[in-house]
């Protein structure tokens, strides 16, 4: 296992989060040496500046976090975050065609998103706690054929986030040709270890600090 501060993506994703917050949000994790900082996009420039001369990376969200505006809307979303420095993007899977078992388009949709990252991590949130366990096999199927590099449980903005369950039936699917991220209810060090040791190689959190410092968070996310 490596140290645990590498796996987390510290995250800042809330409606109300102002530029003083991403710029405090990037200091922290400069401190603490987390792997990344996840933003809404409107702050990809602000915080890879915030984040110069360090190795800290910076994801990005798209269509987020719903998953149901157009794939060009997406496509233009990823194209401007990576301009404006975005490392990794974090696209939410179009969760109502899933259910309307149009697999094309759900497929088409992240392969759009794919092409624009040929040489950046893409991860694909699956939002799980809308899915049935047949739903998240084939959402995951759908993803890795599709070249996203992550898949991941969730927004943190649905009814529930990750579970051990979850990662269980994500592996199920092709355990080790592709990256999990557990995002979604994630506030205490021991939560973070259980993830971690049943394989998964991120976490999205904006309670890094409380796991780290073994404690516990309040935060949803």
């Amino acid at each position: 296992m490596e140290p645990l501060n590498t796996y987390i993506d510290h995250t800042l994703l809330k409606p109300t989060a102002t530029k003083k917050d991403i710029i405090n949000l990037c200091e922290e994790a400069k401190q603490y040496k987390f792997f990344s900082v996840c933003v809404n996009s409107c702050y990809v420039g602000l915080a890879k500046k915030a984040l110069k001369d360090s190795d800290v990376k910076v994801c990005t969200v798209v269509g987020f976090p719903l998953g149901a505006m157009s794939t060009e809307a997406k496509v233009a979303e990823t194209t401007k975050a990576i301009k404006d420095g975005a490392d990794e993007i974090d696209m939410v899977i179009n969760i109502g065609l899933l259910k309307s078992k149009d697999f094309d388009a759900v497929w088409k949709d992240i392969e759009a998103v794919k092409l624009e990252l040929p040489n950046n991590t893409l991860k694909v949130i699956l939002e799980t706690c809308y899915l049935s366990e047949v739903e998240i096999i084939k959402a995951s199927e759908l993803a890795i054929h599709s070249g996203a590099d992550f898949i991941k449980t969730s927004t943190g903005f649905g009814t529930g986030g990750a579970t051990l369950n979850d990662i269980n039936i994500m592996q199920s699917v092709c355990k080790g040709c592709v990256k999990i991220k557990a995002s979604g209810g994630i506030r205490d060090q021991k939560t973070a270890l259980e993830f971690i040791n049943l394989g998964v190689n991120r976490l999205g959190t904006s309670s890094g600090i409380a796991i780290i410092n073994g404690e516990e968070s309040i935060s949803n996310y």
